[in-house]
C-alpha cells in the first residue's frame, strides 16, 4: 500500500510539473506544440488508430480515408489543446473578464430553467471543452453537480476536483453517489452528465450515428422520477484556444402535456440525437477514440444458444 502511494505521488508530482510548464507557455506556443503532438500520436505512434478510424468510417461512410486521417489529427490536437486550456483557465478566465473568452448562445432559456425551482439535467458529451463549460457556469453564478468517476490516483483526483470546484462545480462520485444525486434534485438543483459513454449490454440501446449504442438509463429515469427538465448543452472552441461558445441547444420537459418523449428510451434517444447533431457540426472536437459502439448482445446470445 505504501509503495502504491509513493508511485501515485510521483506520478502526481510529474504531472504537476508538466502543468506548470504548460502554464508558463504562451497560448500560441502551446497550440504549436499541440499540433506537433497530434501528428506524433496520430501518424507515428498510431495511438488507438484502428478504433478512431473505424468510428469515423461508420459515422461518416462517405468520407475518404485521407479526410478521416485529417479529422483524426484534428481530434488529437483538440485533446492536447483541452489540457492546455484547463491549465490556463483558472488564471485567465474570471468574473470580470469572462466575456473576453466566452460567447453565450441561446442562453435565455437555460437561465430561466436554472433560476426556476424545478431541477435541471444538463446533458453534454465529450465534445468541445466540457471542463471549461462547467467552470464558466459557476462563474455565471450557477453551481452545478457533476457525476464523475473517481480517479485511481487520489492525488490527481483531488487536484482535478479542486479545479472543478473553484467556481462552484461539485463532483459526485459515479459509484455510490445516488443518494447525493437525489438530494440535489430534491432541492431543485442542476445536475450535469456526460451522456455519451458506453453503458454495457444492459443499457438503453439507441441509434447514434446510424449504429446501436448503449446509453445509461439513469438520466432519463431521473428526469421522469424527479420532474426535471433536460437541457442539451456544449462548450465548443471557436477559432482559437481560450475562445469558447457555451451553446444551449434544446430543452425537453418529459412532464409537459403532449410531449411524445415520455419513456426512458424516447428521452434517451432524444438527447442522443441532439448530441449527434452538435458533434456533426464540429467533429474535430469529439473524442472518437472511445469504444462507444461495442455491441456484445448477439455474441452473448449465441453463446447461450450453443450452451
Amino acid at each position: 500500500m505504501r509503495r502504491r502511494q509513493i508511485v501515485d505521488f510521483l506520478v502526481y508530482a510529474i504531472i504537476r510539473i508538466l502543468i506548470c510548464v504548460v502554464q508558463a507557455m504562451r497560448i500560441e506556443t502551446g497550440q504549436w506544440l499541440a499540433r506537433g503532438l497530434a501528428r506524433l500520436f496520430c501518424d507515428v505512434l498510431h495511438i488507438r488508430g484502428n478504433v478512431v478510424d473505424d468510428n469515423l468510417a461508420h459515422a461518416f461512410p462517405e468520407m475518404p480515408a485521407a479526410d478521416r486521417v485529417q479529422l483524426a489529427r484534428q481530434m488529437w490536437e483538440h485533446l492536447f489543446l483541452l489540457v492546455l486550456e484547463v491549465a490556463h483557465t483558472p488564471r485567465k478566465i474570471h468574473e470580470t473578464n469572462w466575456r473576453q473568452h466566452v460567447r453565450l448562445r441561446n442562453e435565455s432559456e437555460l437561465v430561466r430553467m436554472l433560476l426556476d425551482d424545478r431541477p435541471v439535467l444538463i446533458i453534454t458529451a465529450h465534445l468541445g471543452n466540457f471542463e471549461v463549460g462547467g467552470y464558466v457556469l459557476g462563474i455565471l453564478g450557477f453551481p452545478t453537480y457533476t457525476v464523475a468517476r473517481t480517479l485511481d490516483n487520489p492525488f490527481l483526483d483531488r487536484f482535478l476536483n479542486r479545479f472543478r470546484g473553484k467556481t462552484g462545480q461539485h463532483i459526485i462520485p459515479k459509484n455510490g453517489g445516488y443518494d447525493q444525486i437525489v438530494g440535489v434534485l430534491a432541492r431543485g438543483g442542476a445536475m450535469t452528465f456526460l451522456a455519451d459513454q458506453y453503458a454495457g449490454p444492459k443499457g438503453c440501446w439507441v441509434e447514434f450515428f446510424g449504429r446501436p449504442a448503449s446509453a445509461h438509463k439513469a438520466i432519463a429515469l431521473l428526469a421522469l422520477e424527479h420532474n426535471a427538465r433536460m437541457s442539451v448543452c456544449v462548450a465548443r472552441r471557436l477559432d482559437r484556444p481560450m475562445q469558447f461558445e457555451l451553446h444551449h441547444s434544446m430543452t425537453a420537459d418529459p412532464h409537459e402535456a403532449g410531449n411524445s418523449a415520455g419513456s426512458i428510451r424516447d428521452l434517451t434517444q432524444w438527447y442522443t440525437s441532439r448530441l449527434e447533431e452538435l458533434i456533426r457540426r464540429t467533429p474535430g472536437q469529439y473524442w472518437w477514440l472511445h469504444r462507444r459502439w461495442k455491441d456484445t448482445r448477439e455474441r452473448k446470445q449465441n453463446k447461450k444458444e450453443a450452451a
